[in-house]
């Protein structure tokens, strides 16, 4: 929020009109001359037209020109220091023997190209166009943009290695305020936001309809033993959407991925080659075969068998769903209502602040006049594996939308202050490391 150090590396691509060198010139004092070396940084010179061109990139993002001649050779002045420490961290990527794929650059050239050239109605309007900015033909803008990514590219790759050198400068709580101060009218407006937590409820499969599910899949199992193809049976056989036409493929998976403790540690213990029993999770009854481990991970396939859910067990989860909401009104602890009723396989809440304008439209719903504290009534979720779940929330905060006070984001200011300063003294080091003559 508050005005960040600019480096090169978190510049986003600009539109045609903003690369034009021509359109900041024409505001830059005629006694100066158009083009000439105005900093060397090692054996690399910096031209006056690549000042304009970075002014002119900040234009369009919105920096307003100087109307006197005095503060324009302050901005330049001050843009030309930022293309003098973009210079140093492109030497000391390469210096770092750091490297930039041609995948990482063209891709993203080429995105660009794209925007730019839709902005004409023919081929002939876009080559004049180029023309008249001085970005030659389209080819040579191509090369251009190219090697513009190229640098960005090793920019962030050395900021990086840079970053994890840095060490925290201690800012005070004067400086803070004087920061919060500058930067207020420059601030976002605050969102509405709210934090809650959730208890999900799932319909429950009847013991006859887990018993159906447990036999098929022990029937699988036995087919796989007897030589079966394990991934022509997930393909044929397996309930779970994402896997299933592939074979039961999982990919490759760390500890603590995401996968639900049961699966996980089942599938550690195997080595490669192993077929698992069938083991039961909150998804149903699964059958795993690891292919192949390395260090920290498993590459497996899965099969699995859901117990078939029908209408009746809904209705039963909503009624359950009720009755959660009305023990957690009548102060039944939540950690023991997520004990006995949540679906494990789901987020126990939000607890940091979450613009409600982002909020999918049944948690909006549902939260709209929600005051802190309030546990709304049960509401539907889609879920895409199968049958809906029902969510019971409590709203821990709900705050409006407005301006930010200093308060509110005394911390993220310190911080940020902090890592703009140290990485300044990073890059202030650099520079005494390197030959940087200014000639402005």
């Amino acid at each position: 929020m508050i005005k960040r150090f600019i480096l090169a590396a978190a510049i986003a691509p600009m539109s045609l009109a903003a690369q034009v060198p021509a359109a900041a010139a024409s505001n830059v004092p005629p006694s100066l001359p158009i083009d000439r070396v105005v900093a060397i940084i090692g054996d690399q010179p910096l031209l006056w037209s690549d000042v304009l061109t970075a002014i002119n990139q900040r234009r369009a993002q919105g920096l307003q020109l100087p109307a006197d001649s005095a503060a324009q050779a302050t901005l330049a002045r001050s843009v030309l220091g930022d293309l003098v420490d973009e210079e140093i961290l492109v030497q000391k990527a390469k210096e770092m023997k750091l490297e930039v794929t041609d995948a990482d650059v063209t891709s993203a050239a080429d995105r660009q190209i794209k925007q730019a050239r839709s902005q004409f109605t023919s081929d002939e309007e876009y080559r004049n166009e180029l023309r008249k900015a001085g970005l030659g033909t389209p080819e040579e803008y191509r090369k251009g943009l190219i090697e513009q990514y190229r640098r960005q590219n090793l920019q962030q790759k050395a900021f990086a290695e840079l970053r994890k050198q840095a060490k925290p400068v201690n800012v005070s709580d004067e400086e803070v305020t004087a920061a919060f101060e500058k930067s207020r009218s420059d601030l976002q407006k605050r969102p509405a936001t709210v934090t809650f937590r959730q208890i999900i409820i799932a319909p429950h499969a009847s013991a006859a309809a887990k018993a159906k599910a447990k036999a098929r899949a022990d029937s699988l199992l036995a087919e796989i033993r007897k030589g079966g193809d394990f991934e022509q049976i997930a393909k044929r056989e397996s309930m779970d959407p994402g896997t299933k036409q592939l074979g039961g493929d999982l990919g490759w998976n760390r500890r603590g991925s995401g996968l639900v403790p049961e699966f996980e540690a089942t599938m550690f213990a195997l080595r490669p080659g192993d077929l698992s029993p069938v083991i039961e999770t909150a998804f149903g009854y699964h059958i795993i075969r690891v292919d192949r481990v390395q260090s920290a991970e498993v590459k497996a396939r899965h099969i699995l068998i859901a117990p078939v859910v029908d209408s009746a067990d809904v209705a039963a989860a909503k009624v359950e769903a009720d009755s959660v909401a009305a023990q957690w009104r009548r102060g039944v602890p939540y950690d023991t209502l997520v004990a006995k009723h949540h679906d494990p396989t789901e987020e126990k809440g939000v607890l940091q602040p979450f613009p409600r304008d982002s909020l999918p439209a049944s948690y909006s719903a549902a939260l709209t006049g929600a005051k802190a504290g309030e546990i709304t009534k049960p509401f539907q979720l889609a879920n895409p594996r199968g049958q809906p779940k029902f969510a019971v929330l409590q709203v821990v905060t709900a705050t409006d939308a407005g301006e930010y006070n200093q308060n509110e984001i005394r911390d993220q200011i310190r911080a940020q202050l902090s890592e703009e300063r140290s990485i300044r003294q990073l890059l202030d080091e650099l520079r005494k490391k390197t030959y940087v003559s200014i000639r402005m």
